[in-house]
């Protein structure tokens, strides 16, 4: 079944480290660019981080110099490495594909809380 799991969320003290994990079903190698995407309540969902097959990144300007996305190619994982957390990061966080057109590969996820306090 194809899938993605997200997990690494928590909640936390503003300026705190996070550090976030995407399992993935099958080769992300073939997948292409995998992203961070994240939700706050009431709002769309955004792309926040983007890694390509080897590894060349993006990130939102929300994010950008505090945010590190990685991957391992072998394990099929994708991680995001938050520092420096402010309270507008609160939102649920998810991996997925970032297809140039059509679909997304994988079903959403659940997705992991990330909760900053001030």
């Amino acid at each position: 079944q194809v899938q993605v799991l997200e997990s690494g969320g928590g909640s936390v003290q503003a300026g705190e480290p996070l550090r976030l994990s995407c399992a993935a079903s099958g080769s992300i190698l073939i997948v292409g660019t995998m992203g961070w995407y994240r939700q706050a309540p009431g709002k769309q969902r955004d792309l926040v981080a983007q890694i390509t097959s080897v590894g060349s990144t993006a990130y939102a300007d929300s994010v950008k110099g505090r945010c590190t996305i990685s991957r391992d190619n072998a394990k099929n994982m994708v991680y995001l490495q938050m520092n420096s957390l402010k309270p507008e990061d609160t939102a649920v966080y998810y991996c997925n594909s970032v297809p140039r057109s059509g679909p997304y590969y994988y079903p959403w996820g659940q997705g992991t809380q990330v909760t900053v306090s001030s």
